[in-house]
């Protein structure tokens, strides 16, 4: 079984073949298609590991963007007693929902 660890819109993933993933939204041209991730940080199959410093030369990670979408609202609550303060706001944050569907090293 083969993994590896990629980066990309500021936090990291743990990838394997045929795994569905969300990640922070892209943005693609066509919506639908193919993508690779090029900074791969930790490869490992079943006899070795690689580490990068800090990418993996040569290593990519191909998925399939299957669909976009936003999370389950956060709400957020300022609030400031005696004063008679309080605020109320909402958030969803968008993503992009791939399938990997190979590592390559």
């Amino acid at each position: 079984m083969v993994f590896a660890v990629f980066a990309t819109g500021g936090k990291q993933y743990i990838a394997e073949k045929g795994k569905k993933i969300k990640i922070e939204k892209i943005t693609t041209p066509g919506k639908k298609g193919s993508v690779e991730f090029d900074k791969v940080l930790l490869v490992e199959d079943s006899k070795n590991v690689t580490l990068g410093t800090p990418y993996v030369a040569g290593a990519k990670v191909v998925a399939e963007i299957t669909g976009e979408g936003r999370n389950k609202k956060i709400t957020v609550i300022r609030f400031k007693s005696k004063t008679r303060y309080h605020k109320k706001k909402g958030h969803r944050q968008p993503f992009t929902e791939i399938t990997v569907k190979d590592i390559k090293t």
